[in-house]
């Protein structure tokens, strides 16, 4: 069997390689071996896909150095104007944008080469970051020039991202989906860690104009990975982009409770219970400045956490229950983070919303890519782009404005209850949601 070929009849519903226990094994090797597969990530669709490999490795890179550029942008924003609310209104401008390029990027995907497609994104943000580059060497950086490619690397970003949701499918077998988007979901938040952390050494170190400089050649990594893969053409039934190609993915999604309930509990955990914009406050109840740090890190240490020891997800069916209990043990972590007054038991449970939060996340990629037709994968990883992206932004002014009416406490531990009362009201009604079991799908949902 070629590392490329599909595996799924060879190994039925199992995700990755059990190894062949030795003859002279012990007793105790099989159950040992059985629960580390159940504790450990699964690395198989790196080891037995060639492409899968490249792409993981490029986007790796490239995500890294996106996240040093994600530092450094407010960095220089706030000393240009020493202005919050001119850091607060960049990331407004940069949802507008990515929303509507997130449609347009989801037809595109269904319609043409995704990895030439995504090659020349890369390229695109590659150009844009080194326009930051060249405003940096300026005597005087202009703030416009800032407001100007943020937006614009927000474009790309919703252009770029359909393509690469809906190339996975095509590179590893339907059985191995789970263990890849846990795998994707471990590359990102090593990225969202390491990213930031090592940004801001390095805009203390060497300069803002330095590390966008590292952020450019880390695309030139990506690209090359991207050149040397083999081409992922549209499916033989490709229409091609069109507003009504883009109203045709809409009513696909329409028709599926799954789906409809994938996005809808997304979008209620991201909107009441996301409370990063009070982390600021919250820091100065825990010792000031230093403890932001922190806050920031804990949801993804938990995710971080959530992905390595994802081996058990396999082992899951039915994907919409865990969806549910997941985004409720969110809200509920979230809630009991706004209750607590120790520091390290409030971090403890940040870090648990951020492992439900991963969980959530790896169990509705799974539901996405075996269940949605090839030929309409780009535009629905669009629709997907915009729930997610859409639900932090307005959850973190939906937290600020209860926190200016109600108080800091009070809005975090409201936001908890409510994102556990909205999950349960989607679980209620949406019962084909509810009921979703993996097994079931593919007689129904062919891909």
């Amino acid at each position: 069997m070629s590392e490329d070929e599909p595996r799924g009849s060879h190994e039925g519903e199992r995700l990755g390689p059990v190894p062949p226990v030795p003859a002279v094994a012990t007793e105790d090797t099989g159950p040992l071996r059985r629960l580390l597969g159940l504790t450990t990530i699964d690395i198989g669709p790196l080891r037995r896909h060639r492409d899968y490999r490249l792409l993981f490795a490029g986007q790796a890179c490239s995500f890294f150095g996106a996240m040093l550029t994600y530092v450094a942008i407010p960095y220089q924003v706030y000393q240009l104007t020493g202005s919050s609310l001119a850091v607060g209104l960049l990331s407004l401008a940069e949802l507008v944008p990515l929303l509507f390029t997130a449609f347009i990027g989801g037809a595109l995907a269904d319609a043409v080469d995704r990895r030439r497609m995504l090659q020349f994104a890369e390229v695109a943000l590659a150009g844009a970051t080194v326009i930051l580059l060249a405003n940096s060497l300026l005597d005087e950086p202009k703030v416009w020039v800032l407001f100007v490619v943020a937006p614009l690397g927000a474009a790309l970003d919703g252009f770029q991202r359909p393509a690469l949701d809906s190339m996975v499918p095509r590179l590893v077998s339907r059985d191995e989906l789970t263990a890849a988007s846990a795998l994707d979901s471990l590359r990102g938040e090593f990225g969202m860690i390491a990213g930031p952390a090592v940004g801001g050494v390095l805009i203390a170190t060497i300069g803002l104009p330095a590390t966008y400089g590292i952020d450019i050649a880390t695309y030139g990594a990506s690209v090359f990975a991207l050149a040397v893969m083999r081409a992922v053409p549209p499916p033989p039934d490709a229409v091609p982009p069109s507003v009504r190609s883009i109203a045709e993915g809409m009513k696909y999604a329409w028709s599926r409770q799954e789906l409809l309930g994938s996005y809808g509990v997304d979008m209620v955990a991201m909107f009441f219970g996301m409370p990063m914009a009070l982390f600021p406050a919250i820091a100065t109840q825990y010792g000031g400045a230093e403890v932001l740090g922190l806050l920031y890190a804990a949801p993804s240490v938990g995710a971080l956490v959530a992905s390595l020891t994802s081996g058990w997800a396999a082992r899951v069916h039915r994907h919409g229950m865990a969806i549910i209990w997941a985004a409720g043990s969110w809200g509920l972590a979230i809630a009991v983070f706004g209750l607590v007054t120790n520091l390290i038991v409030a971090l403890f449970f940040l870090a648990l919303a951020g492992a439900a939060d991963m969980i959530s996340g790896i169990f509705r990629g799974t539901l996405w890519n075996q269940t949605i037709p090839d030929r309409l994968r780009g535009r629905l990883a669009g629709i997907e782009q915009v729930s997610y992206s859409s639900g932090p932004l307005l959850g973190n002014l939906e937290s600020g404005i209860a926190a200016a009416l109600f108080g800091v406490r009070a809005s975090v531990v409201s936001g908890g209850v409510l994102c556990v009362a909205g999950v349960g009201i989607f679980a209620l009604l949406l019962p084909a949601f509810r009921h979703y079991d993996a097994r079931e799908a593919p007689a129904k949902n062919p891909p």
